[in-house]
C-alpha cells in the first residue's frame, strides 16, 4: 500500500481539523527540561550538554538519557511531570551513545573507540536505586543503538564500527564491519561470557562485506529488528539463537514536490527518487515495524515507512509528513539540497486502544503524531519540539511522550540540549497555531521567518505578513485567515520587480495602502548592498515606487534599521531598531516620512535598560489614535526580560527634521509578551516581531522563527482580544 503524496491536497485543513479537535487523544508540551540543570558541581553553566537517546524507568517516574559531550549520563525526576526535576548525572569512561531500562538497571552503551579504524567500547550496567557501575561487557567495537528485551532477558547493540565521513567522500568499505551482539540477562545482570555475535556481512546489496548497524529493537518474540542505515538493508534476528531470519533492502521511495536546493527560497515543484536508509526502528506489533528514513550520503527520503518482516511495504509517507512539516512552518530551507527534514527518531505507544506512532524530524524540530490503523496510519496532529530531537519515549501508563533534543547553542548563545514532556489529554491541540494550505496547483505553501504583520482595514481577521531576508531570494507577502484556528495562511504573493522575484531586500514590516496595495520597510545592510529603504507594492506584488533612506540620515548608518512599518494619513512611521551613530545610548529613532510632501521628519523613543545584549524595536503599527510598538530584548529562555507591547498616543507625539535635537515620545507598557511567550512550555524565544490589530479591534502577534535554523523552528501566533 503506498500513501500518494498529492492525496492530501489541502493539508492546512488536514493540519486544523486534527489541531481543532479536543478529545482524549491530543498530546501537549506540558514542560521543558534544560541539561544543564543536571550539570556536575562545578560545572561552568557554558559546558556543552546534549539528550541523545531517552528512556524512562518501569514506574514511569524517571528519565535517563545519554550525553555524549559530557560523557556520561543524566537523570530527570518526573513524579510530577508539569515540573521536572535534575535526577544527578553519572560520569562514564568514554562516550555514552545509547541507554536502556529495566527494572533495576540503566544500560549504557559506551564508545571508547582510539579510532576509526580501531573501534572499541562496552556495555555498562548501573543501578537504578544508587547510579553505581554493577557490570561491563567488552564488546569488541563501536557500540551505537542498545535495546533490552520485553521479557528483560537479552540486551541487543548494534556495533556500528562507524566510518569516517571525510575518507574517501565517505564510501563504503571502510573495515573493520560492524555486526550485531546480544548479551544475555540473568535476574538483571550482564551475562558477558555468553555474549552473541551476530555476523551481517553478506547481506546487502550496498557495501556488503562493510554492515553498519544503526538502531535495534525488540518485539514481544524476542526478534529483533536492525537498520544498517548505510548499507541500506534491514534484518530480523531471533535473539535466542542470533539466527538471522530474513533480510531485505529497504529500498527506495518516490518523493513529488520537493525542494532540492538550498537558495534562499522554497520551491517544491521538483522530483525525486531516494534510497530510504532508515535510522531508528520500532516495531509496532509483531509482525510490523515503522523506520525513520533520515538517509546518509546516498539516501534519505524525507518520510517514514511501515514493512512487515517479509519486507513487504505495508505503507510509504513519500512526500506527505514533509508536506506537514512545511505546512507548519517548519521546513528547513538549508537542508534542502541533502535529506530535507530528516526523520531520525521513532517511538511507539499504546495509549488505551489506540497504538500512536511518533516520527521525529532532526532538522525541522517537530514530532509527527500517528494513530495507527493496521493500513494507512491517521495523522493526528504535529508537535513542537526542541532544536534536533534525536530520540523519544513513551510513558502510557501516565499518558506521557518525552522527546530528548540533542542541539546546544550554548557556542551561539542560543537555545540549550532540552528534554521536553507532553501529555495526552482532552485539551484542544495547543500547536500549530498557524499553518499554510496548498496553492492553486496543489504545491504546499512554504514560509517561515515571519517578520512583519499587518491588518486589511474592512475585514475583520484577514492579515498580511512578509518574510525576511533568511529568504532573501524569495520575499513574500503572505496572506493570513485569522478567523480559524489554527489561523490559515491562504496565499503565498511574491515581491517582484520587473517581473522577477525583487533581490537585495531584508523586510521587516507591511502596511496596508487602503488602495489593495501595500508598503514594505526594508532593513538594510551596506556591507552586503541590501538598500536602507520603504518600498510601494502595488496589489500583484510589483514595486512601483522606491523610497530610499535620505543622505542626512545615513550619514550614520548602522546594520540594525527599519523594523516595522505604518502609515497614519500621508504620513509613513518607520521603527529603527537599534540606535545609530547619531543617537544617544538607549534612544532609537521613529521615523515619519510624508509621502505627499516627501518630507523626512523624526523622534527619539526611549528604550529599556538592559545588562545582557542589547533592547531594540521589532514592530509599529497604527490604531486609533495611537501608536503601538513591540520593544524587546534579544534574549531567549530565562534571560529575557522585555518583550513588551508599548503605546504612544498620537496626540502627544511630536518630531523634529532630521540633524536637529529630536523630541522624546512618552511610551506607555501595555502588554507583557512573556507570559504569551511561556504558554506552550518551552522556551522563550527571543524574536517576537510582528503586530497589528484587525477592523473589529482584535489584536495578534506573531513570532520570526528565523528559516528553523538553529532555532526550534516554532511560530507563535496568537489574539489579545483587548488592548
Amino acid at each position: 500500500m503506498f500513501g500518494h503524496p498529492g492525496k492530501h491536497t489541502l493539508i492546512a485543513l488536514t493540519l486544523a481539523s486534527a489541531a481543532a479537535t479536543a478529545q482524549a487523544d491530543t498530546f501537549n508540551r506540558i514542560a521543558t527540561f534544560a541539561n544543564i540543570h543536571n550539570l556536575p558541581a562545578g560545572s561552568a553553566v557554558t559546558t556543552e550538554t546534549s539528550a541523545e537517546i531517552i528512556a524512562a524507568t518501569k514506574d514511569g517516574n524517571t528519565l535517563v538519557y545519554s550525553d555524549s559531550p559530557l560523557g556520561g549520563i543524566g537523570f530527570i525526576d518526573i513524579k510530577d511531570a508539569s515540573k521536572p526535576k535534575p535526577g544527578g548525572f553519572v560520569a562514564l569512561d568514554g562516550e555514552p551513545t545509547a541507554v536502556a531500562v529495566t527494572s533495576k538497571s540503566v544500560l549504557a552503551g559506551v564508545n571508547t573507540s582510539e579510532s576509526y579504524v580501531k573501534p572499541s567500547g562496552k556495555l555498562v550496567s548501573l543501578s537504578l536505586k544508587d547510579h553505581k557501575v554493577t557490570g561491563s561487557c567488552d564488546l569488541g567495537g563501536q557500540p551505537d543503538s542498545v535495546a533490552v528485551s520485553k521479557d528483560q532477558k537479552y540486551v541487543a547493540v548494534a556495533i556500528e564500527n562507524e566510518r569516517d565521513e571525510d575518507l574517501n567522500d565517505g564510501a563504503l568499505p571502510q573495515l573493520p564491519a560492524g555486526y550485531l551482539t546480544i548479551v544475555p540477562l540473568d535476574n538483571g545482570k550482564l551475562v558477558c561470557n555468553k555474549m552473541k555475535k551476530v555476523d551481517m556481512a553478506g547481506m546487502s546489496e550496498i557495501g556488503s562485506d562493510d554492515p553498519e548497524p544503526e538502531f535495534v529493537d525488540f518485539n514481544d518474540n524476542n526478534e529483533i529488528v536492525v537498520t544498517l542505515q548505510e548499507n541500506n538493508h534491514l534484518a530480523i534476528v531471533e535473539a535466542a539463537t542470533g539466527k538471522i531470519i530474513n533480510h531485505f533492502s529497504a529500498g527506495s521511495a518516490e518523493l513529488a514536490m520537493i525542494d532540492t536546493k538550498k537558495d534562499k527560497a522554497l520551491d517544491f515543484s521538483n522530483t525525486q527518487t531516494r534510497l530510504r536508509e532508515p535510522d531508528s526502528v520500532k516495531w509496532i506489533d509483531n509482525e510490523r515495524f515503522v523506520t525513520a528514513n533520515e538517509g546518509d550520503f546516498n539516501g534519505g527520503s524525507r518520510g517514514f515507512t511501515i514493512f512487515n518482516k517479509n519486507g513487504e511495504v505495508m505503507y510509504e509517507s513519500g512526500s506527505d509528513f514533509e508536506h506537514k512539516v512545511i505546512a507548519t512552518g517548519h521546513y528547513p530551507d538549508k537542508r534542502s539540497g541533502k535529506k530535507g527534514n530528516e526523520p531520525e527518531g521513532v517511538a511507539i505507544g499504546k495509549f488505551g486502544k489506540d497504538t500512536y506512532i511518533f516520527i521525529l524530524s532532526e532538522r525541522a524540530s517537530v514530532i509527527g503524531v500517528y494513530r495507527d490503523t493496521g493500513k494507512e496510519p491517521e495523522f493526528v496532529q504535529m508537535l513542537p519540539s526542541g532544536i534536533a530531537p534525536e530520540s523519544a519515549v513513551t510513558i502510557p501508563s501516565r499518558n506521557l511522550l518525552i522527546s530528548a533534543n540533542e542541539k546546544d547553542l550554548i557556542e551561539d548563545k542560543g537555545p540549550r540540549a532540552h528534554v521536553m514532556i507532553y501529555e495526552l489529554s482532552d485539551k484542544a491541540a495547543a500547536y500549530p497555531q498557524l499553518v499554510s494550505k496548498t496553492d492553486e496547483k496543489g504545491m504546499p505553501i512554504g514560509w517561515g521567518a515571519l517578520s512583519g504583520l499587518a491588518a486589511d482595514p474592512k475585514k475583520a481577521g484577514q492579515l498580511y505578513a512578509v518574510n525576511d531576508s533568511f529568504y532573501a531570494n524569495q520575499p513574500t507577502i503572505f496572506s493570513i485567515d485569522a478567523t480559524q484556528t489554527p489561523a490559515i495562511i491562504t496565499k503565498a504573493l511574491p515581491v517582484t520587480r520587473d517581473g522577477e522575484p525583487a533581490k537585495k531586500l531584508d523586510l521587516e514590516g507591511i502596511s496596508v495602502d487602503g488602495e489593495h496595495g501595500f508598503w514594505l520597510a526594508s532593513e538594510g545592510n551596506s556591507k552586503k548592498k541590501v538598500p536602507h529603504a520603504i518600498y510601494h507594492i502595488t496589489p500583484n506584488g510589483e514595486i512601483d515606487q522606491t523610497i530610499n533612506f535620505p543622505a542626512k540620515l545615513m550619514a550614520y548608518e548602522q546594520h540594525f534599521g527599519a523594523e516595522g512599518i505604518t502609515q497614519v494619513g500621508d504620513t509613513l512611521w518607520i521603527a529603527i531598531q537599534r540606535e545609530w551613530a547619531d543617537d544617544p545610548k538607549g534612544l532609537v529613532k521613529l521615523l515619519a516620512y510624508n509621502f505627499k510632501t516627501k518630507e523626512w521628519r523624526a523622534a527619539h523613543y526611549p528604550l529599556e535598560k538592559t545588562n545582557t545584549g542589547w533592547v531594540g524595536l521589532s514592530e509599529i503599527t497604527a490604531h486609533n489614535d495611537a501608536l503601538y510598538l513591540i520593544e524587546r530584548d534579544n534574549q531567549l529562555g530565562k534571560n529575557a526580560k522585555t518583550k513588551q507591547l508599548t503605546r504612544i498616543l498620537l496626540s502627544s507625539l511630536s518630531t523634529a527634521p532630521l540633524g536637529e535635537p529630536l523630541p522624546i515620545v512618552n511610551k506607555e507598557i501595555v502588554r507583557d509578551f512573556i507570559p504569551d511567550l511561556k504558554s506552550l512550555n518551552g522556551y522563550i524565544t527571543d524574536k517576537i516581531e510582528g503586530f497589528t490589530v484587525d477592523v473589529n479591534g482584535t489584536a495578534f502577534a506573531i513570532t520570526d522563527n528565523d528559516g528553523v535554523d538553529d532555532s526550534s523552528g516554532e511560530t507563535l501566533f496568537f489574539s489579545i482580544n483587548s488592548l
